[in-house]
This record gives structure tokens, C-alpha cells and sequence, in this order.
């Protein structure tokens, strides 16, 4: 497997990346930058709009335009670059709090978790976002007790929901009812070890902790390894089926696209990482992309 490089220019925390089908264009967010991205990946053009605060994650509307979770709540823009009207506020203090992970599910409804960045406790939740009757859309809370929300997913038969506890190293599951949106019969799907008191990047001993992810067609769990150097691969069982070497010390969020969804895509970050590391991995940041044999889900659009 070999990594392509999309871009040369880095964002500062690049995340949340999606396929849009009908546009064939690839987007993502820089958190930290505050922006979000779109390129023409034929072309090689890419497209920047600044947001008036973090963008934690985006999805494709079907009606078009995009939903999207900044710092303080969720947003709506009928078009690129558009007007941002607001849907929901924000649960929680912005001023410690903020939109991070997220992305729609299969019946249409935005999900977007919290991270608290003092990550001193753990009182980050999952909500669920449902504007399918039109106006405001209905807030559900989902789950909670997590440090910084990561790794949301569903299966490929949308009967499990995946939420990932990046500060924790633990990705949880649980049995999801679609139609009436419950969760139940939680568990962990994997647990990793923490990090090593005194490790440093370039030491054998840690393998990272999970961030983003995506799942295949086959019910596959793709999670970017941050500060692992790593994408794995999971079976809907939890068995390891691939362990990709990444180009950088930080992966963040995978997803497939292309017109056959065999083009895996990687989004990764620099933010705090030190001088040499960023000598050494100069790319830190920037998107990448390889062709895989099993294709993936397409992007779920939210329904208004």
C-alpha cells in the first residue's frame, strides 16, 4: 500500500473528511485553522472558507449545502461559502467545550460529540441532531463520560453504532435501532494501552490511541491511530486485519472515496508537535490517499 500525497499544504489539525458523490470533491476541516476544505482531487485545486470558530466536523446536505458542528453549536449553509444559519446551541460551555468528531447517519440525522479540552475529566457526550420534520432540529443526547469524542461510525449492516474515547484509548459498540434511534448493549471493542509515562515519538512502546474512522463494506472499522504512525483495521469482531504504516506521526480520520470508494483517503496534524518531528515528517498535516481492495460506505447526507 502506497500513500499518495493530495496536497502539499498542511493544516494545522485536519480532520473529519468526506466524499461527496455528486460534486466529485473531497472535503475536510482544519480545526485549529479554523476553515474547511474542498479539492477538485483531478484537478488539484483546493478550496479554503474561514469559519468564525472550530469547526469540529461537516456533513453533505441532500437538499445541498453542508451541516456542520463549530464550536458553539450546530450550523447550517445552503450552499459553499453560504450564509451560516444556526440550528441547535450548544449544550455545553464553549468556553472549555467544543463540537469535535461527527458525521450523519444512515437515516439522515447529524451526530456530533464534545471534547473538553482542560481533558481533566470526562464530561464529553455524543448528540444526535434529527431535522428530518423540518425547523429546528430535535437534540438527542446519546452517550457520554468520554474525554474527547472519536471514531464514530456505523456498521455495514447500520446495526452497530462505534464511538471512540480518544483520551481513554477505548473504542466502544453498541446495538443500534435506527427507526427509533436507541442504543443498547454497550461495550468495548477495543481497548489500547495508554501511553508510556516518559515516551517519545520515535520510541518503540506505544502504538497511539484511536481518533477518527470509517468502516468498509465488508462491516470493516478503519481508525486512524494518532501519534501511532498507524491505520488498523478491525473485523466487525475485533479482529486486527491490517496495521498501514502512515507517512506521519499523527493520522487523524480516514474515509473511501472516488467513484468506486476503493480510494481511501488520510487526514492528519501538526499542531504541537515538536520542530524535529516536523522536519523529519515535513507532510504533518497534509491529506493522503491509496488505493485499497474492499471498497467503503459512501458519506451519509443529512436529510432537512
Amino acid at each position: 500500500m502506497n500513500w499518495q500525497l493530495l496536497s502539499p499544504e498542511p493544516c494545522e489539525l485536519g480532520e473529519s473528511p468526506f466524499w461527496h458523490p455528486q460534486e466529485q470533491m473531497l472535503y475536510w476541516v482544519d480545526i485549529a485553522g479554523r476553515k474547511i476544505l474542498r479539492a477538485n482531487v483531478f484537478m488539484g485545486s483546493v478550496e479554503h472558507w474561514t469559519m468564525p470558530a472550530e469547526p469540529g466536523c461537516i456533513a453533505p446536505a441532500q437538499s445541498g449545502g453542508l451541516v456542520l458542528a463549530l464550536r458553539d453549536g450546530i450550523y447550517r449553509a445552503a450552499a459553499w461559502g453560504g450564509e451560516l444559519q444556526r440550528l441547535a446551541v450548544a449544550a455545553h460551555d464553549p468556553r472549555t467545550t467544543r463540537f469535535n468528531d461527527g458525521k450523519c447517519d444512515p437515516l439522515g440525522r447529524f451526530w456530533a460529540g464534545t471534547i473538553s479540552e482542560p481533558r481533566d475529566a470526562a464530561p464529553a457526550e455524543l448528540y444526535a441532531f434529527d431535522g428530518r420534520a423540518g425547523g429546528p432540529p430535535r437534540v438527542q443526547r446519546m452517550a457520554g463520560g468520554a474525554t474527547v469524542a472519536n471514531g464514530l461510525a456505523w456498521s455495514a449492516d447500520d446495526r452497530t453504532l462505534y464511538w471512540a474515547d480518544t483520551t481513554a484509548h477505548v473504542i466502544r459498540a453498541w446495538d443500534w435501532e435506527g427507526e427509533r434511534n436507541q442504543l443498547s448493549r454497550a461495550r468495548v471493542f477495543q481497548q489500547f494501552p495508554l501511553k508510556p509515562a516518559g515516551w517519545q515519538p520515535g520510541q518503540p512502546g506505544y502504538g497511539g490511541r484511536p481518533d477518527g474512522a470509517a468502516v468498509d463494506v465488508q462491516g470493516n472499522y478503519w481508525v486512524a491511530m494518532y501519534e501511532g504512525r498507524r491505520l488498523l483495521q478491525f473485523s466487525a469482531s475485533g479482529e486486527l486485519l491490517a496495521d498501514v504504516p502512515t507517512p506521519v506521526q499523527c493520522p487523524t480520520m480516514p474515509c473511501f472515496g472516488g467513484d468506486d470508494l476503493q480510494t481511501l483517503y488520510l487526514t492528519s496534524a501538526r499542531q504541537g508537535r515538536s520542530a524535529a518531528e516536523l522536519s523529519a515528517m515535513p507532510h504533518s498535516g497534509c491529506v493522503f490517499s491509496m488505493r485499497v481492495a474492499v471498497p467503503g460506505l459512501p458519506v451519509n447526507f443529512y436529510r432537512d
